[in-house]
């Protein structure tokens, strides 16, 4: 008899901030399972996705291409999943919601679900993997409800901070729930201890491969990357203060800030009021296969992540261990799983959240020991290869995938 046959349920798919998630799909395929993903939207323009590796498993979009016939089945929806649907269905859209932003992804998630519950059904779907803990796992939770066919999902950072308004309930009909790191572990098993016997925590893998890490040349002046999405929690407006008072104290470096996102008009005025325009490379978007030449470029790689207002937060930034593979030394901030992998004196140098002199000294502090950052680098690298492998890690979550199918009948 063959394996089992999982969906894989996200809102955009492939997505170029999502790499890692890409690289999941990608290595559960190479792993021999039966994976299909459902995306609960449209396709991204090709022209974003440019750069990002090939998707091995065969996708479904929904989108608004979907509208007809998810109407349709909202229609027939007592007729086909009987009288108890309705009810269902309304108690999970109908809820306090974290945001008008959260409540609307949750509604369509709702309707999307419905619909993905006679696809699944008809694709032979045996289990549903949600690799996020909000719109996705919700629409998982209806589909399985409505099919029966067993759910699970991924904990990992703006899905949980806060949790939503249906949470608990998710974790309560999940057969398990991967965080990807120990502080979310903690985090939901606190907040929810009658469900810690389901959670399980497995590192993500880091999807760009190691590169022949070649010499750089000696400063000054010191080349600094950060990449990321140009939002709060990302930290970059106080990376731009800390590098204003490295300036001031007579460092010579050039900082590439590779990304893009809604704060990058305040990015670009703080570049001009700091005096960094001759210092700070904003080149945009980088793909992802361009990631690999930037860090081979980098004397130092910084990561300067906070708490933002609203809860969100990073979980464990891939690019964290991208650049650890690459042999980069790295300043990064203690918040989430960061202190994970960036170990205070061991693999990089953590320094507090929203304290720019704390980062400068940091900083400053790796650029004037090379040796020392050096040690600490390659320690950083040997952690990621022996903690952060796509192989490893992946596989242990294709068993848990395996062990949580609905059995299948016999013909």
């Amino acid at each position: 008899m063959p394996g089992p046959r999982v969906a894989y349920l996200l809102l955009w798919f492939p997505e170029p901030s999502q790499t890692f998630i890409l690289d999941e799909v990608n290595t559960m395929v190479r792993l021999g399972l039966d994976v299909r993903v459902y995306s609960l939207y449209g396709p991204r323009p090709r022209r974003r996705l440019a750069g990002m590796a090939e998707v091995l498993a065969p996708v479904h979009h929904l989108g608004l291409a979907a509208l007809k016939p998810l109407v349709r089945d909202l229609l027939r929806l007592g007729r086909t999943w009987g009288p108890e649907a309705a009810p269902f269905l309304r108690q999970v859209a109908v809820r306090r919601w974290r945001s008008l932003e959260t409540g609307g992804e949750a509604l369509w998630a709702c309707l999307a679900g419905l619909h993905l519950a006679g696809i699944m059904t008809a694709d032979g779907i045996d289990h549903i993997h949600a690799p996020w803990a909000d719109g996705p796992a919700t629409a998982a939770w209806v589909a399985s409800r409505l099919s029966g066919i067993p759910f699970s999902f991924c904990a990992h950072a703006q899905d949980i901070y806060p949790p939503d308004g249906a949470l608990l309930e998710k974790l309560s009909a999940a057969a398990f729930i991967r965080t990807e790191n120990r502080s979310n572990l903690r985090y939901l098993t606190g907040l929810f201890p009658q469900t810690a016997g389901k959670m399980v925590n497995i590192y993500p893998g880091a999807p760009l491969a190691k590169a022949q890490v070649e010499p750089i040349p000696a400063p000054p002046p010191f080349r600094l990357l950060a990449v990321g999405r140009f939002v709060r929690k990302k930290g970059f407006s106080l990376l731009l203060e800390a590098c204003r008072l490295l300036a001031a104290q007579g460092v010579d470096f050039q900082l590439t800030l590779a990304g893009d996102g809604p704060e990058r008009p305040q990015i670009v005025k703080l570049v001009g009021e700091y005096n960094l325009t001759e210092r700070v490379e904003l080149p945009g978007f980088v793909a992802h296969r361009q990631i690999s030449r930037l860090l081979q470029q980098a004397h130092l790689f910084i990561m300067p992540s906070l708490v933002a207002p609203s809860g969100d937060r990073d979980g464990i930034p891939t690019v964290i261990l991208e650049a650890l593979l690459h042999e980069v030394p790295v300043v990064a901030t203690e918040v989430s799983g960061i202190p994970e992998v960036v170990i205070r004196g061991e693999t990089g140098w953590l320094t507090p959240p929203e304290d720019p002199q704390a980062l400068a000294r940091d900083m400053l502090a790796a650029l004037s020991d090379p040796t020392e950052a050096r040690r600490r680098a390659q320690a950083g690298g040997a952690l990621v290869a022996r903690e952060f492998d796509s192989r490893t890690n992946y596989g242990r979550l294709k068993v848990l995938l395996e062990g949580a199918t609905r059995p299948r009948q016999e013909v």
